[in-house]
């Protein structure tokens, strides 16, 4: 009996695992077929070719599937997820926003590779735009954008698209690692002022104060200043013009009404008057004229007379 051993020594299990190949790179647009997939450009995954789904079956590798883009030219890298395996042979196909962060031109060359990310914990997000803060909820609106994303890589732009508009975000950090997986994980989500943003100036306090005090009156027109007498316009019979313009009494800081402010306020405080009107003080008469009430003590009076009929 002879026994041949062609391998001195096994293989390694991690290189069995590893997938790695070189791809030319294309935008959505240049996908042909007459399928619109816009719904690629909003998301963080790329359509490979068939036989890149035939070389991962043969492989024990982990799911999701996940992938390292590097461009060797710029040294620039991200990683992704996969959307379908319907590319031509030797091309995938990827988000702009992608290949505008790996400084890619379309026809590029790509290294594509598998990799096992940390699911993620935390991350920062960065607006590039102050059209950001328009957005009434932000988070919820980020949280259903990133639903078409499989990772995210520190140091990348991702673009989403909200009410027809595309919105690009900065990704500052992202915890355990600088590249993570968002499949099926609790993040926490955190924003850091919009690039450009500006903190609205505030004035002193004294500043406000004389403001208020030398407000001019004419400047109180918009406010409730009561009935005023002789402000409408009128008609007249003839059909002319002529006087029929309002001539109002000019308005004088008197006649503004103005709030009475609560002398007895604090700050922190917060007082709910039910009642405006003060109530009346009871005096020692009225406390005795209660005190000598008794119901039903009275005699009544009725207009039959009693007695028998004559």
């Amino acid at each position: 009996m002879f026994s041949f051993q062609v391998f001195d020594h096994p293989m390694p299990r991690g290189f069995q695992n590893r997938f790695s190949t070189q791809y030319r790179c294309y935008s959505v647009s240049m996908l042909a077929g007459p399928n619109d997939r816009s719904d690629v450009e909003k998301g963080g995954k790329i359509i490979m070719p068939p036989s890149a789904l035939d070389q991962l079956s043969r492989l024990n590798i982990t799911y999701p599937m996940l992938f390292k883009l590097t461009n060797k030219n710029s040294d620039r890298m991200t990683h992704c997820g996969v959307l379908e395996f319907v590319a031509d042979e030797g091309i995938c196909y990827l988000p702009h926003w992608m290949m505008q962060n790996l400084l890619l031109e379309e026809g590029g060359l790509v290294q594509v590779e598998s990799v096992n990310l940390m699911v993620a914990t935390y991350s920062k997000f960065q607006p590039q735009s102050p059209d950001f803060l328009d957005i009434t909820n932000p988070k919820a609106v980020l949280e259903n954008a990133l639903r078409n994303f499989a990772c995210l890589t520190t140091g990348d732009v991702i673009a989403i698209n909200y009410n027809e508009k595309i919105y690009e975000l900065r990704v500052m950090e992202t915890k355990p690692d600088k590249a993570v997986s968002i499949i099926e994980c609790d993040m926490n989500v955190d924003f850091d002022a919009p690039l450009g943003y500006k903190e609205p100036e505030r004035r002193p306090q004294h500043q406000e104060d004389l403001a208020e005090e030398e407000a001019d009156p004419s400047s109180y027109a918009d406010m409730d200043t009561g009935f005023r007498a002789f402000t409408g316009s009128g008609n007249r019979l003839d059909g002319k013009t002529k006087g029929i313009e309002p001539n109002p009494a000019p308005l004088t800081a008197s006649d503004i009404k103005r709030g009475i402010p609560n002398y007895d306020f604090k700050i922190g405080r917060i007082t709910f008057i039910r009642n405006s009107r003060p109530q009346p003080r009871r005096t020692l008469e009225d406390d005795e004229a209660l005190n000598r009430f008794i119901a039903f003590s009275g005699e009544g009076q009725s207009l039959r007379k009693k007695g028998r009929k004559p």
